[in-house]
This record gives C-alpha cells, structure tokens and sequence, in this order.
C-alpha cells in the first residue's frame, strides 16, 4: 500500500508577510466586526456589501443568549415578554 503525504503540515509556517488587518472596533448591527481589509474589494460579486438589505427591523434584531440561564428559563421569559404584544394584537377588533 503506497502512503501518501499530506501538504500541510500543521509545523510548517506559512509563506509570504505577516497580515497588517488592524482589530475590530465595533460591530455592524449584524454583529459582524467592522474592519477595514486591505486587498478586498466589496464590490466583488461573490461578496454580498449589504446582506440586510430589503429586510426588516424584527428580522435583524439580535438575540443574544444569556449563558447565566438555562435553556427552560430563557425559553420561559422570551414567551412572557411576547405575551403583552400577543394579548395587545388579540385585543384590536378585526378590520
């Protein structure tokens, strides 16, 4: 049985400069990191510059996890705060 090599080797160090791509300082409202990439060219069309648009507020609404609840417990508040907006929506007569 002939072996093969593999080409990467993970102790091998990488060719060419070292990155010069500056930290992120804040965040898109995706919650993607806003950096400045040199070499990228946003305009490309296998890059999407803006993913949201033609989309709504509620749909780009981040939800973070809380890792101090447990899964019952963040199921069990989301659904009681959906509940004023749920009963408001009941309350309206039909049009």
């Amino acid at each position: 049985m002939a072996s093969t090599k593999s080409n990467t080797d993970p102790a091998e160090k990488p060719k060419g400069d070292p990155a010069d791509v500056k930290p992120a300082t804040s965040f898109a409202p995706s919650g993607a990191p806003e950096q400045d990439v040199p070499g990228v060219d946003v305009g490309h069309p296998a890059l999407d510059a803006n993913p949201r648009a033609g989309t709504t507020a509620d749909q780009n609404r981040i939800d973070l996890n809380d890792p101090t609840l447990s899964g019952a417990e963040a199921v069990k508040r989301n659904l009681e705060a959906q509940k004023p907006a749920a009963e408001e929506k009941a309350e309206k007569p039909a049009e």
